[in-house]
């Protein structure tokens, strides 16, 4: 026991000459700590105290906890009073579940949050036995002053990383922790028997989901002569076409679709524009599991559309030149080249796409440029409620004949409408009228009052909402700005426009034009910074929040601001304490103000 007290006060004093970048001599730290530590001061890691990262409430319904839970229950039972804690972990170093029959131990668990939702990946805590064994992706000990950072020299724990047991991916740790003074030889052989019962249980759980799959997958391929791709939350498996013809990132897309898809339904059908400009049509089916309501995965079946006026989906598409519109990204490109294609052919167009989503913008861009000196008629379907309506435009455009005529809400047509309006486009096609331009919500090509008067319209282009081209706010913040009066005196700063970029703008461009003016009406001049915005641009969230939520969020965010990002400081201010305000902050997604100092 002396031997280890010497040993400890030793490697405490190499330990902070390692911190104060003074000369450590050879062989007084292991050398996978030693890697660990120079890790974690590269990560600019905290030393002088604990502050791990918190996540807030994870996902326990997924087969690490399934095939864990009874292993973990088990030996539980078998340290019942006594100091040692058995923790679990994602791939990540979250902690996702951790029991001890301690009071004393729990107590000082609870203390440096060694607890659930909180991190303890090398990045967030530095050298220690989650984050060190999978950042080494191998069975880890640490004991005393060998963590990086103070208040755990009084620990030691032993982490190994839990494997799939088909895929081999990394899907987590296990961790048995106890009192230094307590460790013994025994604790990092205790936790490799742990995470191997871990990986059996998973594979008697997983084995029949995983065969389930493969067969629904072997099933497509031999149906399906296109990309096939089978998934769920351990595995992924293509076939060669899928890795000949998709880039990593359009596969990222496919699969993200289709986990959303997998989540509202059985099956789904949907053609989807790839990061690429690719367009795709997408079959995603569930395979269920072993039973009612279990899930073992998906299947993809991918059929690339082609047209006859692109080639290759890589080529890079060239900037669009129509007065009064922006932006640069692939998505957005697309659009505007394929409603070039439809003027250019003399084909009618149907634009589709969200509301603000710019597609008026676009028929009258592509007027202006390609028929900038002739009339532009722009009518609303929402007013046609019976014959006289199409009556009324058909005075309208012999009396004033336009070059282009954009009929906008198609989709509000009325049943009494739509015949006077077939007869009129029929005419118009017949007489050699001006190009014709549909706007309409999307899904709704569907609705019976289309049917016909769609006949006329060879080519539908699908207007991509703003969320999708996000990179294309760097462009359109100063065109709406200019537009509100304010080009050249007032700009958009990096961190806002970071803000801006992570929002869902579910009312696309015009949600967009309308923050702007109203943050104009404060900031007239200058700079906009994250302060200037309204509060929920400080946060994301994936569902509607109550006016409650909304109070409490808009509280934690100017209490943020007035801290200086300091979130001790701002839970001070608020009432509060640490730990609810940084559940609170990851609750609603709230990003804080960067530190001034």
């Amino acid at each position: 026991m002396d031997g280890m007290v010497v040993a400890d006060e030793r490697l405490a004093r190499t330990r902070v000459r390692f911190l104060t970048e003074e000369p450590i001599e050879s062989g007084c730290v292991r050398q996978p700590i030693l890697a660990s530590w120079r890790r974690s001061r590269d990560l600019r890691v905290q030393a002088d105290r604990i502050d791990p990262r918190y996540l807030g409430d994870q996902n326990l319904d997924i087969p690490l906890i399934r095939g864990a839970e009874p292993v973990l229950a088990k030996l539980g039972e078998q340290f019942d009073g006594q100091p040692i804690s058995l923790i679990l972990t994602d791939p990540n170093g979250v902690v996702l579940t951790q029991s001890t029959g301690d009071n004393e131990l729990r107590r000082h668990l609870e203390k440096v949050e060694l607890v659930p939702g909180f991190s303890y990946g090398e990045q967030s805590v530095g050298t220690n036995g989650i984050g060190t064994a999978l950042e080494d992706g191998r069975a880890t000990q640490v004991f005393g002053h060998e963590h990086y950072a103070e208040h755990l020299e009084n620990l030691a724990c032993a982490g190994v990383p839990i494997l799939h047991p088909l895929s081999g991916k990394k899907i987590g740790a296990v961790d048995l922790t106890c009192w230094y003074k307590d460790a013994g030889g025994l604790l990092l052989a205790l936790a490799r028997s742990t995470a191997e019962q871990i990986r059996q249980a998973m594979l008697r759980h997983s084995d029949l989901h995983e065969m389930m799959l493969f067969q629904a997958y072997l099933q497509t391929c031999r149906r399906w002569t296109g990309i096939v791709l089978a998934f769920n939350e351990d595995i992924v498996m293509m076939n060669d076409r899928a890795r000949q013809l998709l880039d990593p990132s359009d596969q990222s897309v496919l699969l993200g679709f289709a986990a959303e898809a997998l989540e509202s339904g059985g099956r789904t059908t949907a053609e989807l524009a790839l990061s690429s400009g690719q367009r795709v049509r997408v079959f995603c089916r569930r395979v269920p599991g072993r039973r009612d309501g279990d899930v073992a995965g998906g299947v993809l079946s991918v059929k690339l559309l082609e047209t006859g006026e692109t080639t290759a989906g890589t080529v890079p598409l060239l900037p669009m030149y129509l007065p009064g519109v922006v932006g640069s990204a692939p998505l957005w490109l697309r659009c505007g080249h394929d409603l070039e294609t439809g003027f250019g052919r003399k084909e009618w167009v149907v634009l589709e796409g969200g509301p603000g989503t710019g597609k008026h913008a676009l028929a009258k861009g592509m007027h202006m440029r390609r028929s900038p000196a002739a009339r532009l008629c722009t009518v609303d379907a929402s007013g046609a409620v019976d014959a006289a309506w199409a009556d009324d435009l058909r005075h309208e455009l012999r009396t004033h004949p336009p070059a282009t005529l954009v009929v906008r809400h198609a989709h509000r047509l009325s049943a009494a409408a739509a015949e006077p309006f077939v007869r009129l486009l029929r005419d118009l096609r017949d007489e050699g009228g001006p190009w014709v331009v549909l706007t309409l919500a999307p899904g709704t090509e569907t609705v019976p009052e289309l049917a016909e008067p769609l006949k006329f319209f060879p080519r539908t282009v699908q207007v991509p909402p703003l969320r999708h081209h996000a990179e294309d706010l760097t462009e359109l913040i100063p065109l709406f700005l200019s537009k509100l009066g304010y080009g050249g005196r007032l700009t958009c700063s990096a961190a806002a426009l970071h803000l801006l970029m992570r929002a869902e703008w579910p009312g696309n461009a015009g949600e967009l034009y309308q923050v702007l003016r109203k943050v104009a009406q404060r900031r007239r001049s200058g700079t906009i910074v994250p302060g200037d915005l309204p509060a929920e641009f400080h946060a994301v969230t994936r569902r509607p929040l109550n006016r409650f939520e909304v109070i409490e969020r808009d509280a934690i965010v100017r209490g943020l601001e007035d801290a200086d990002g300091n979130k001790m400081r701002a839970a001070q201010l608020l009432g509060i304490s640490r730990a609810t305000i940084y559940r609170k902050i990851h609750e609603y997604g709230i990003v804080a103000p960067a530190r001034t100092s």
